[in-house]
């Protein structure tokens, strides 16, 4: 029978495209899931009949676009689904975690109170002889932790906080109940992490990692200082909104 005049003019995908959805389909038919190593380029390159510069194309690009994680020496495996977290709202970590089926739970390792740095005074507009509360906790998703939160707080503003269980509530939640804050600033910042960051995520030193560093403000005051850490191939960082004046 002969080909449709407009389906022969259609060109065959280019061979790294072939390897790419070769290795999708694998994905999306669930034979490769989330954290398992594929085969690896010597084998995809004997199974597609291609050269190893074009499979290496097709997972450099793969990797790029968050569908593969590649890890030197070790070998390359599918990349987890990554939730996003909120950046024009504050939310709490945990109702994130359970609105999209997952299980929460939260590691305490740091609650006191202790004498403030000069960084910090700094930040939060503090005289140095002035207390603060210091809060360092992990948050898990199905037992993987998913975020490191290391949370400074106004006692002023919250003067009960290191009284409260923040394995059953989160200091996010608490807050927003008895002080909802009234100013938030929000920057981002990516980093590869020390070690007291890699430990607590329990990720390697080649895992990069996104930050994301809150400020709010009651009034005129300075009630939290934060930085909440994400290893990058767990989590992402976005929002949807409508501007008050759109193009």
């Amino acid at each position: 029978m002969p080909l449709n005049p407009i389906e022969s003019t259609i060109a065959p995908s280019p061979l790294y495209q072939q390897v790419k959805d070769h290795i999708l389909e694998k994905i999306k038919s669930g034979k490769w899931k989330p954290d398992m190593k594929i085969d690896s380029e010597n084998s995809l390159v004997k199974t597609m009949g291609v050269s190893r510069m074009t499979v290496n194309r097709a997972l450099r690009e793969l990797t790029a676009e968050g569908k593969l994680v590649r890890l030197q020496g070790v070998g390359t495996f599918v990349a987890r689904h990554k939730p996003q977290t909120e950046l024009l709202r504050i939310r709490s970590i945990a109702r994130e975690i359970i609105e999209r089926g997952g299980e929460h739970s939260c590691d305490i390792h740091l609650l006191q109170q202790e004498k403030i740095s000069p960084k910090v005074a700094s930040d939060m507009k503090l005289r140095l002889n002035m207390p603060v509360y210091h809060a360092i906790l992990v948050h898990r998703d199905n037992g993987v932790p998913i975020q490191l939160e290391d949370r400074y707080i106004n006692p002023v503003v919250a003067p009960d906080f290191l009284k409260q269980d923040f394995t059953r509530i989160t200091p996010s939640d608490y807050l927003q109940a008895i002080c909802p804050a009234m100013e938030v600033e929000h920057v981002i910042e990516a980093m590869m992490p020390d070690k007291w960051s890699r430990e607590l995520l329990e990720i390697s030193r080649a895992e990069p990692c996104l930050i994301l560093h809150r400020r709010t403000w009651i009034n005129s005051t300075v009630a939290t200082q934060n930085r909440f850490i994400y290893p990058g191939s767990r989590h992402k960082i976005g929002s949807r909104f409508y501007p008050s004046c759109a193009t």
